[in-house]
């Protein structure tokens, strides 16, 4: 198998992850660094050895770039996934994928007539962890029907920057809240449950004085399936999860892992017995770029674990807690 040879589009923190998780990838190396501000580009590149940077027009124009990561606002993701695939670049972009459905759409649309890979970073869906935990589910290890209970939280340092601006798309929901959201959507997916019949329903929270949703909670529903959600910016949550079942629970003490290690067990109680599953650790960045390598190798369009079936179910999910919330 050839290196894939990134670019990361978006210099900042997320960006810093990938970067450095990218030398303990199986096939990827950093060859650009893309930005609007050339020094800012330059300046992350001296640090993680990229030999080239410039302006996202100048670097898609490139022939020697593979693999593009886009870890910008939210609100630019759509714009230069579409200009990446259109440029023959696979695309690796961090959750959400566009505040819209209609956005994540376009997106598909045009990874589909590219014919190239396109995969939401969803990190914890990623690596062994994600794959047992789905085998579990499939297996009916603890019955139906099945309750899901997840958050995911966090106190922001400061009621500033893109977290608090409507403008670029902040809030709790779409920076936190994907991850209960990708979960359920996951699990449900992994029980045979069709995505697309999960709603969002009992929708609460509180929007700031900054005009963006800053703690919510909410049900996804389905058919045999349900989950209590729950998000925040501005306190921490538990990072666990409970899937409960008729004959009993799969407990996961560490639901999402970390940003440089996926989680390591989980505890199936079911029929008077507990079965501990643990599973190796995997960078999850790293893990995210072998996913598109191994797409873009296999003439894939999609990655196993985030198909575009569950990116447009969770995008649709998001924008129905987003909605309910501003009712």
């Amino acid at each position: 198998m050839t290196t894939t040879r990134w670019a990361i589009f978006g210099p900042g923190d997320i960006g810093g992850w990938f970067a450095r998780a990218l030398p303990g990838s199986a096939h990827g190396t950093l060859h650009a660094v893309g930005s609007t501000n050339p020094g800012r580009a330059a300046a992350f590149a001296a640090v993680h050895g990229a030999p080239v940077t410039g302006t996202y027009e100048e670097l898609l124009a490139r022939d020697d770039i593979d693999a593009v990561y886009i870890s910008t606002v939210h609100t630019t993701h759509a714009d230069l996934a579409v200009a990446a695939l259109t440029a023959g670049k696979a695309v690796l972009c961090e959750k959400p994928v566009a505040p819209s459905t209609e956005d994540v759409e376009r997106v598909l649309r045009r990874a589909a007539s590219a014919g190239l890979p396109f995969v939401e970073a969803y990190k914890h869906r990623f690596g062994p962890f994600a794959r047992a935990l789905d085998a579990a589910v499939a297996a009916r290890e603890v019955g139906a029907p099945l309750r899901l209970s997840a958050s995911f939280g966090f106190a922001a340092a400061e009621r500033s920057g893109r977290l608090f601006d409507p403008a670029l798309a902040g809030g709790a929901i779409l920076d936190v809240g994907g991850y209960p959201v990708s979960l359920a959507v996951g699990l449900a997916a992994a029980a045979g449950i069709d995505p697309a019949d999960l709603a969002i329903t009992a929708v609460a929270g509180h929007i700031g004085d900054t005009g963006v949703d800053e703690h919510a909670t909410a049900m996804v529903t389905g058919e045999g399936f349900t989950a209590e959600v729950e998000c925040s910016i501005v306190a921490e949550l538990p990072r666990s999860a409970t899937l409960t079942g008729g004959r009993g629970s799969i407990e996961l003490p560490d639901a999402f892992g970390s940003r440089n290690a996926s989680a390591a067990s989980f505890v199936v109680r079911a029929d008077g017995r507990d079965r501990v599953v643990e599973v190796p650790t995997v960078d999850p960045f790293a893990a995210e770029a072998d996913a598109v390598s191994l797409a873009l190798r296999e003439d894939r369009t999609e990655a196993p674990e985030v198909p575009w079936v569950q990116s447009r179910n969770i995008a649709r999910l998001l924008e129905q807690w987003r909605a309910g919330l501003n009712d």
